[in-house]
Parts: structure tokens; sequence; C-alpha cells
């Protein structure tokens, strides 16, 4: 990928303009083989005065939790949304992250009129602008990304205590060797994609173990947080 300059042009240009709320949006877990596609809307204030601001895939682990705090210290309103294994399968991975990025925006209070999405347009009637590569480019939607992949790590981290045979701790969730023998050695649980290969020529789904339904409920009401200054 070319190198770009985070900057935060396209919100004084959506300011310019008569926006006074600018929402950057992202997604995280795209391409994993297990578990939500999350994604986080963040409307920061025109001087946020946040440094380091850039792709979350760059920033190293230290560094993006130190941007978490500030992002959500700082910002006007922050939401974290995900869409579910079942709505992935279901509606494909693509229709899916538009679905998280949508919740993403509604749970904003107060509500964003201008939305700066990285790569694709969100179906809502709001004043949208999607780049390419947004999360290098763009202030706000390289908060997002920061918020939605650091809560999606999180959520991995928990699901690998049910399923720790996987190894989601280190590979979260991605088509890695180590995740691919695990496939093949145990077949796919209830939260792997089953329209994502390798996951469809695994074998059917195991049983989970004792107590992994009651601790697997639990997280879909923690994939949803918002906050407002």
């Amino acid at each position: 990928m070319p190198a770009f300059r985070c900057v935060g042009t396209y919100e004084r240009q959506a300011r310019r303009e008569g926006y006074c709320l600018v929402a950057g949006i992202d997604e995280a877990g795209r391409g994993s083989l297990f578990g939500p596609v999350f994604a986080a809307a963040v409307i920061l204030p025109e001087d946020h005065r946040i440094r380091g601001l850039r792709d979350s895939k760059l920033v190293p682990l230290e560094e993006r939790e130190e941007l978490e705090h500030s992002i959500r210290q700082r910002a006007i309103c922050w939401s974290v949304s995900a869409a579910d294994v079942f709505e992935i399968d279901r509606y494909n991975i693509y229709h899916a992250s538009r679905l998280a990025m949508k919740r993403a925006v509604q749970n904003l209070l107060p509500a964003a009129n201008f939305l700066l999405v990285d790569a694709m347009k969100i179906d809502l009637p709001i004043p949208q602008r999607a780049l390419i590569h947004g999360d290098a480019k763009c202030q706000a939607i390289a908060a997002a990304s920061i918020l939605a992949k650091m809560h999606r790590d999180r959520c991995l981290e928990a699901w690998d205590r049910v399923f720790p045979e996987y190894g989601l701790r280190s590979h979260k969730g991605y088509s890695t060797p180590e995740h691919r023998r695990a496939l093949r050695m145990y077949g796919p649980t209830t939260l792997h994609r089953f329209t994502f290969d390798p996951v469809r020529s695994s074998s059917p789904p195991e049983m989970l173990p004792p107590g992994a339904a009651e601790q697997i409920l639990l997280f879909p009401a923690e994939a949803e947080e918002a906050a407002c200054l």
C-alpha cells in the first residue's frame, strides 16, 4: 500500500460545507475466518490534538492502547457495533460490514450529519464520502479503525478462553497455518464463518464445551459500546 499522510483535511472540508458533526467509520475483522465483523464510528472535536492517528494495522499494541484511551476520552461521541457470523454467512462479508457500520453510526449521540467511511458507502440517508485507504488518510477514520480493532481483539481473547485449541489469541481468527491446522483437527466452531474457505471444507461444528454457550451469549451484548461527552 502506498504511504499516505493521515490528516484532518476531509473533516475540515466537510465543516466548511456546513457539517458540524463529522463521523469517521471503519471496520475490523473483515478477512477473518472467525467471529463477527466489528465497526466503529467516531466524531472527533475540531481541536482534538490526538497525535499519532493512523491505520490501526500499522500501530504497535502499546501505542494502540494509548490511542484508544485518548479517542474515548476526547471524542464528542463514539460507538462500536458488529454483524454476527450468521449475518456474514447470510448476506456475505461486504454487506455484513456495511450493516455493522450502519449500526455503529445509528448508535452515535449526538447523531452525525456527515460520514467519512473507509472504502464503501453505508445505507443511510446521511451525506457521506467513501475514501479508499481512508484509515491511512483521514484522522476520523483512523480513530474508528483503532476502536474497532481494539474491541475486536478483546473479544477474540475472550473467545480464546472458550476455544483454546484454535489459538485465537495469537492469530485473531485469520487464516494462518496454525488456524487451518486446528480446523482440520477439530473442525469449525459455531462462531466460524461457514461461507469462508477453509472453514467451508472442514467438518461440521464441534459440540461446545460445558458452559461455553452461556459465555458466548454474553458477547453480543458486549459487542456494542457507545459513549458521548
